[in-house]
């Protein structure tokens, strides 16, 4: 049987692994979903619609599956999906999606520290560190393996991709592609995330094609229809190179600059 507090609210409808365990003061509604392993601590909500994966940790005062600040927002029956060994740390909020989506996600095996603000429509990936203070508007994704520094605003609709660094306390307007750093008031790129890159194991081919991509793309005085034209003739035909070209063609708020 699960381990809950004499003090918590369970509703009966709720699924809980037999593992799952429910600190004091805790409120569980009946449209939730808690696999094995994970704990959830004091004085936590977790609201209708929140499909929480194995070994994940909620600490005291989170509040998780909320509904979304949207004024599109209907009623109607949306998620908020978390990913396996995922942390949430002290009084994050985190709101299920809308229609528009139908959910709000975040992946396996990330880490959102104290007091984040996932809003409605948000996708998360895998291993992902958004520190303290962090603020997602609504329709923001998030690719795997990114690092964003605490108190950074995040403005609706924007995408941050891939293996990027985001500096603290910077404003985030326009889509930050994958692999770089970004920092700065207007914020832009900084350089090459190559330290993360390093350590998660990018070969040194990928790494010299991705910097000369970047320079090509903000270093050379070009603007970016040259700058592409150029990328694609002369810097190898890696799959990380594929993976930034996708991201500026399919970007709809447009890069950073």
């Amino acid at each position: 049987m699960p381990e809950i507090h004499s003090t918590a609210i369970v509703d009966s409808k709720a699924e809980l692994a037999e593992d799952v365990k429910i600190g004091p003061f805790t409120i569980v509604e009946g449209d939730v979903v808690i696999e094995s392993g994970t704990q959830i601590d004091a004085h936590v909500l977790v609201a209708d619609g929140a499909r929480i994966g194995k070994n994940c940790r909620f600490h005291q005062g989170a509040v998780v599956g909320s509904l979304p600040q949207d004024l599109k927002f209907g009623g109607e029956k949306t998620t908020l999906e978390i990913g396996d060994n995922t942390v949430i740390r002290e009084y994050c909020d985190l709101n299920r999606g809308t229609k528009h989506r139908g959910k709000s996600a975040i992946g396996k095996n990330s880490f959102l520290m104290a007091y984040t603000h996932v809003a409605h429509d948000c996708l998360i990936g895998d291993n992902v560190i958004l520190a303290n203070a962090v603020q997602l508007a609504g329709h923001v994704t998030i690719e795997d393996w990114v690092i964003v520094g605490g108190m950074v605003p995040i403005h609706q609709f924007c995408t941050i991709g891939q293996h990027a660094f985001v500096g603290g306390a910077y404003r985030v307007v326009q889509d930050i592609p994958p692999y770089i750093l970004a920092a700065g008031e207007p914020l832009t790129y900084k350089g090459l995330n190559r330290v993360g890159l390093k350590r998660r194991g990018f070969s040194k081919e990928a790494i010299k094609a991705l910097y000369k991509l970047y320079r090509l793309l903000y270093r050379a005085k070009l603007n970016k229809s040259q700058a592409l034209e150029i990328i694609r003739s002369e810097v190898p035909d890696l799959p990380e190179v594929k993976t930034v070209l996708d991201f500026i063609e399919h970007s709809e708020r447009g890069i950073i600059r």
